[in-house]
């Protein structure tokens, strides 16, 4: 194995990759899907996912400070629970956030060109995996310019929104759904909070990372929240459920019928850049992952090479490009945030899990934080589809049965 990783990071660059891995997933693709399962009450199933991210950001932010290297919670789960449960983590890592790729760049295509929408989004892999292989400062970099115009695009929507002919809180109320419904919407919304596990997968590329990644995973989450609320309102109070329900772009559908309709081809561009910022970051989210589980075997060693002339991960990250492309082939967007959130809750979970080990001078928050998380996780995975489940479960249960093959027939949590 061959170079290091460099830590070139401070608290404001993890802010702005957390951010950047979440704004896009939420705002651009999540509110149809959501809609589609719980009408107006979907912004009761947004605040369920948030408590639950919430409660996951406090477990990853002392377990990112106990171990502060890169890995996320597949090392957090080999080093508190044993190297089965590391295991279990990492792979629904890989295999949520690949998913979710399929769906970002799904999503570049759907705004950007429709009509050869998934050649547009095989492009726009293609295109994201160079500029990671030219090194981790120019992400970031990248990523502030797309955040910032995405952002832009989200102010044309608000204010716009607000100011149409019939904007009205009225349509938030009454709540026609029933608990179930916001449930399996929470699971869905749950999609676009994932992003801050980004941050913990850069533990060997942050400066000073028992500080910086504590601090900057909440700042990143809260943020995020606030700006998520402030969209769901107003797409909530522009247009009819029912619309939002059967729409690939509702926030399109907010231009249109806001007081601005000629900002529509600006809001379409701000959802591809949007959902380009969140394929940024997570394309060497993932490869990240890979490496570390590639050093301990549970994934062949071929992974765990790090080009020595640019200080990536590289076999890995071209690995998970060649592989979202072949997704994009055979997933639609509404499937792959389904299978991303089974995956990523599972992730989770085990993220709690691991906090509940932790020692009481170890803690920065109450354990009992790391319970809720833990019953959440579990509660919005098993209200998702049952067809999603099925693929979850069974996409899961291959990662155990490799990881056995791969380290010469080990238990699947020993």
């Amino acid at each position: 194995m061959a170079g290091t990783l460099q830590r070139r990071l401070g608290l404001s660059d993890a802010v702005v990759i957390g951010v950047g891995s979440m704004v896009g997933a939420g705002v651009f693709a999540v509110w149809g899907p959501a809609a589609d399962v719980a009408g107006n009450g979907l912004l009761w199933g947004l605040v369920i996912a948030a408590v639950v991210a919430f409660c996951n950001a406090t477990s990853s932010a002392q377990l990112a400070a106990l171990h502060p290297e890169s890995g996320g919670t597949y090392l957090y789960g080999r080093r508190q629970l044993g190297p089965g449960w590391g295991h279990l983590a990492g792979w629904g890592f890989v295999v949520g956030k690949t998913a979710s790729c399929a769906a970002m760049a799904l999503t570049i295509g759907a705004h950007l060109w429709p009509a050869h929408d998934r050649l547009f989004a095989v492009a726009a892999v293609v295109v994201i995996t160079v500029l990671n292989i030219g090194g981790l400062s120019r992400t970031v970099a990248v990523t502030r310019l797309l955040l910032a115009v995405s952002l832009v695009a989200l102010f044309v929507v608000v204010v716009g929104g607000w100011r149409g002919p019939d904007p009205s809180v009225g349509r938030l109320i009454p709540v026609r759904a029933g608990w179930s419904d916001i449930v399996q919407s929470a699971g869905l919304l749950f999609f676009a909070f994932a992003g801050y596990a980004r941050i913990a997968t850069l533990g060997e590329e942050v400066k000073d990372p028992a500080t910086t990644i504590p601090r900057a995973i909440p700042l990143a989450l809260f943020g995020v929240l606030l700006l998520y609320a402030v969209v769901a309102v107003t797409v909530l109070a522009t247009v009819p459920v029912a619309d939002l329900a059967g729409s690939g772009a509702p926030l399109v559908l907010v231009a249109d019928r806001g007081g601005w309709p000629a900002s529509s081809p600006l809001v379409r561009v701000g959802a591809g850049i949007a959902a380009s910022g969140v394929l940024l970051n997570l394309l060497p989210g993932i490869s990240r992952t890979g490496l570390a589980m590639a050093r301990e075997r549970d994934l062949p060693s071929w992974f765990a090479h790090v080009d020595p002339a640019r200080s990536l991960p590289l076999r890995a990250e071209l690995t998970v490009a060649l592989i979202v492309i072949g997704l994009i082939t055979v997933f639609d967007v509404r499937h792959s945030i389904g299978v991303s959130g089974m995956a990523v809750l599972t992730y989770y979970a085990v993220t709690n899990l691991a906090a509940l080990t932790l020692r009481p001078e170890q803690r920065r928050w109450p354990r009992a934080v790391a319970v809720t998380g833990l019953i959440g996780c579990i509660v919005l995975a098993v209200s998702l589809p049952a067809s999603v489940v099925v693929t979850g479960v069974g996409t899961l249960a291959i990662g155990v049965l490799m990881r056995a093959v791969v380290g010469g027939f080990r238990p699947p949590f020993g």
